[in-house]
């Protein structure tokens, strides 16, 4: 069986250890809501030794940033925030020859609290051989709401329709 993309890399988070959350359309469309999505957009737990684990699965899978820095500096604090107040960085995009049809971005800041969005996690299958880490319905509500775009209106509202659909039934 060939492996997509998005089962390559998760499935490779996992083999490392790493602790993420897939947030954005992914997310999105394993809630239950069904719209196309070309990119995964991850939170990642900002710990040292767990960013330098996911730069170099990123690396092992050739994946490169779109801005002309080196991927290993995503993993200094220091730089993220300059790259935040310099720059007004909300996600730190990767792309990867490899996997021409997926695209990574990394939130360069932890909207949620990743601890406790960790606790909160749904963890779901994206191939029979791997399971995810995806944001909690409501978070990823929460997400999209303050994101404020009009795709992400759209999404969180068709998940509080869902979520009502799962209270009722």
């Amino acid at each position: 069986m060939t492996r997509s993309s998005v089962q390559t890399i998760l499935g490779a988070l996992n083999q490392a250890g790493v602790r993420y959350l897939v947030v954005g359309g992914l997310a999105v469309v394993a809630h239950g809501h069904v719209r196309f999505t070309a990119d995964i957009d991850i939170l990642l737990d900002f710990d040292e030794e767990n960013l330098r684990r996911a730069m170099e699965v990123f690396e092992s899978l050739g994946f490169r940033p779109r801005a002309p820095v080196p991927l290993r500096q995503f993993a200094d604090a220091e730089i993220r925030q300059g790259w935040i107040r310099d720059k007004g960085l909300t996600v730190f995009s990767l792309f990867s020859d490899d996997h021409p049809l997926t695209e990574v971005d990394l939130f360069v800041a932890d909207p949620l609290g990743f601890e406790e969005a960790y606790a909160r996690r749904a963890t779901l299958a994206v191939a029979p051989d791997v399971e995810a880490t995806f944001v909690a319905v409501d978070d990823l509500i929460r997400l999209k709401r303050s994101a404020g775009r009009p795709q992400d209106l759209v999404d969180a509202e068709a998940l509080e329709q869902l979520r009502g659909e799962w209270d009722d039934g």
